[in-house]
C-alpha cells in the first residue's frame, strides 16, 4: 500500500544584496538543491530590486512549488542595517546593551518605523509599536535613543 504523499511548497528565506544576486552561495546552493534554476531567480530578483540602492541587504522569502516554479517576496532592509546607516557605525558593540556607540533622536526612530511599516508582516501593528521595536533593536546595536 503506497500512499501518495502531498508535496508542499517549500519556503526559503535568504538575505540578498539588492541588485547583486548571483548564482553563487548563498543563492545557488539554496535554490539548486530544490531544483530551481538559480540564474532565472537572479535575473528576476535583480530586475525587481533595480530601484533600490545596490548592496542594501534585502530579506527575501522564496516559495518553491512542486513543479519547480517559484515566486518571491522582498522585504525592507533589517532594522539593524537601517540604524547603522543612520548612525554611521560599522558594527555593533562587544557587549550588547551595555555599550553605547552612537545616539539618534526619536525622529530618526519614527522614520525607520515608517520604512518598516511597509512590510506585510508589520501591517497589523501601529507605528508606535513598530517604533518600540526599533528602539529595542537600537539598544542591542549600541545606539542610544534621545528625545
Amino acid at each position: 500500500m503506497s500512499k501518495t504523499a502531498k508535496v508542499k511548497d517549500q519556503v526559503v528565506r535568504l538575505l540578498i544584496s539588492a541588485g547583486k544576486a548571483a548564482p553563487t552561495p548563498p543563492v545557488g546552493p539554496a535554490l539548486g538543491a530544490r531544483g530551481v534554476k538559480s540564474m532565472d531567480f537572479c535575473k528576476e530578483f535583480n530586475a525587481r530590486t533595480a530601484h533600490v540602492e545596490p548592496g542594501v541587504p534585502t530579506p527575501t522569502l522564496i516559495t518553491i512549488r512542486p513543479d519547480r516554479t517559484f515566486s518571491f517576496v522582498t522585504k525592507t532592509p533589517p532594522t539593524s542595517y537601517l540604524l547603522k546607516q543612520v548612525t554611521g557605525i560599522d558594527k555593533g558593540p562587544a557587549k550588547p546593551g551595555h555599550e553605547t556607540l552612537a545616539t539618534i533622536s526619536l525622529k530618526h526612530v519614527y522614520e525607520i518605523a515608517k520604512i518598516k511599516a511597509t512590510d506585510d508582516h508589520m501591517s497589523h501593528l501601529s507605528l508606535e509599536n513598530i517604533a518600540r521595536m526599533v528602539i529595542g533593536t537600537a539598544r542591542t546595536v549600541g545606539v542610544q535613543v534621545v528625545p
